[in-house]
């Protein structure tokens, strides 16, 4: 397919402050050297959207202009740049899930095989970028680009992003080996994704742990080969007496032993809640690692320390994703290891954006159906 028709416009959905979203009419992104235009079919809601439109910031992040959300998502290829690559892996009419992050490819970081964490990141629908893949038009480098079959959907294509941030905390910085346990602290969209790929890479036990019932339920029916919900912290129970306690009774009830085979060779924590970061490093076998990818909304915590010390633990944290995350979970997905479809329990028109957001904002829609996540189709 040597071309596909352009449209003249690019409608995009435009954060401009708190709470102020805009339908806006953009031009289409001009292309150059090695990228692509992508015409985007699917984007799935981030949970950092909707930071973003509440609070007009994440961290150090802060919206100082209008700027496009959006940064999950699939498309197809609709133009090439001058330099792409004549070897066949992109051409107009490809199917990609998209990579949103555009690295400088010449710092230290990029150089040594960590782009993620590139100083001059540019990432869609972060500041100081005003672009998002809530539009008709995108464009990324033909390498942040990446295939997917005629089996894998656009809307799994989308879900490739969170998927990968998953990828990367259990595989990459986990080092996940099969037979071993993983037990994951929060069962939103990224601990179910961490769940879903501990378990398509053979982990032994997958155990989550959540404070809603439900959310339990549907981690077992998804991923999860055990589920624990925490009681209540008693009235003077400080929370390092809380976090031991809990600990023990996770380990009683679902017969953990603290060493040797069986224990928790790695915990994902994806809450940010600070009693789950205590209690993940506490649950953790002698060099164990501890990988933290959940932001809480108070990222000053207290850490104990003496295990990590006494444990000789490997703390890490966990920053999007990097080489070899996308092909990998694109392959999961392609070779029926890890099922998507579960998690999109809401799908809009782009015209709908509007709802979608206020949808994932309350975690319900007006039925009382859970919000996983929502997934909004491409301008018609």
């Amino acid at each position: 397919m040597s071309n596909i028709e352009v449209k003249s416009d690019n409608p995009s959905f435009v954060l401009h402050g708190i709470e102020d979203v805009k339908f806006e009419n953009r031009s289409v992104p001009e292309i150059k050297n090695d990228e692509c235009l992508v015409a985007v079919s699917k984007t799935g809601i981030c949970g950092s959207d909707v930071h973003y439109l509440l609070h007009g910031r994440i961290g150090d992040f802060v919206l100082e202009q209008p700027m496009c959300l959006g940064h999950e998502s699939s498309g197809v290829v609709v133009k090439l740049g001058p330099g792409v690559k004549n070897d066949g892996r992109i051409k107009v009419g490809e199917r990609v899930a998209m990579e949103p992050g555009v690295s400088c490819r010449t710092c230290t970081e990029c150089k040594s095989g960590m782009y993620e964490l590139c100083p001059h990141m540019a990432f869609a629908a972060t500041p100081p970028t005003q672009f998002g893949t809530l539009c008709r038009y995108y464009v990324l480098p033909a390498d942040m680009l990446h295939p997917i079959p005629e089996t894998v959907s656009f809307e799994d294509g989308a879900m490739m992003e969170p998927l990968s941030v998953g990828v990367h905390s259990v595989h990459s910085l986990g080092q996940l080996q099969s037979d071993q346990v993983v037990i994951v602290f929060g069962a939103g969209p990224v601990g179910l994704l961490c769940m879903a790929v501990a378990k398509a890479l053979g982990a032994r036990r997958v155990i989550a742990v959540d404070i809603q019932q439900e959310r339990l339920d549907f981690a077992r029916s998804y991923a999860a080969s055990d589920i624990f919900l925490p009681g209540a912290r008693d009235p003077n129970e400080s929370m390092e007496d809380y976090c031991a306690r809990v600990t023990e009774e996770i380990k009683t009830t679902l017969n953990i032993p603290s060493r040797d085979h069986g224990a928790v060779d790695l915990a994902i924590e994806a809450s940010g809640a600070p009693t789950c970061i205590q209690m993940g490093i506490n649950i953790l076998k002698p060099a164990g690692i501890y990988v933290q990818v959940g932001m809480g909304r108070n990222m000053n915590v207290p850490l104990p320390l003496f295990h990590v010390i006494n444990k000789q633990l490997k703390v890490l944290g966990s920053f999007r994703y990097g080489p070899g995350d996308y092909p990998l979970a694109i392959s999961l997905v392609e070779r029926g290891l890890v099922d998507l479809k579960p998690l999109v329990t809401h799908q809009f028109e782009f015209e709908d954006a509007k709802q979608a957001f206020e949808v994932t904002k309350l975690g319900r829609d007006e039925g009382g159906k859970g919000v996983i996540k929502a997934i909004i189709s491409g301008p018609k």
